[in-house]
């Protein structure tokens, strides 16, 4: 490295520690965090792009040409349908605001000495987080449930394998 590079490095820390008190621990965390994405972000596109360079993008010459071979036209799956909710999404959200509600409530109360009303607005805020999560867990499973299901109706539909 230059000296150039080298004095540069030197100032970068200098203003480092003199900022320690500033910032305090966690904005130097949250600083190295962002340094760090930054790098990865640079690291990766310069990897990207030598990998794209490297790549040899003639496929034709490599494989013999032949027919494509015909694929039948699939039906919709019950996911790219639109439909309603169930009644499992609504009511998970509804659980998931109550709770929500009554452990921030109860969280305000207890460990914090705010109004009434302070803790009815932090009791609401809750709700709102705990039927977001609800509607979301909820989501989910209804999603990883149907996936499954029609998984496993292909599976007996699908004729078995030929083996020879």
């Amino acid at each position: 490295m230059r000296l150039v590079t080298y004095s540069w490095l030197v100032v970068v820390l200098a203003v480092a520690c003199a900022a320690i008190d500033w910032l305090g621990i966690a904005g130097w965390m949250a600083a190295a965090v962002v340094l760090a994405s930054l790098a990865a972000h640079v690291a990766g596109n310069a990897l990207g792009t030598r990998m794209r360079e490297a790549t040899d993008r003639d496929l034709a010459r490599r494989t013999r040409p032949r027919a494509p071979e015909p694929v039948p036209a699939a039906g919709p799956s019950h996911l790219e349908r639109t439909g309603g909710l169930g009644r499992l999404v609504p009511v998970s959200a509804g659980i998931g605001a109550a709770c929500g509600a009554a452990a921030g409530t109860a969280a305000l109360v207890t460990l914090t000495s705010c109004s009434w009303a302070g803790a009815a607005l932090g009791g609401v805020s809750s709700a709102v987080i705990g039927g977001l999560f609800g509607f979301l867990g909820a989501s989910f499973v209804e999603i990883l449930r149907t996936s499954l299901r029609e998984a496993i109706a292909a599976e007996r539909a699908a004729p078995p394998p030929r083996h020879g």
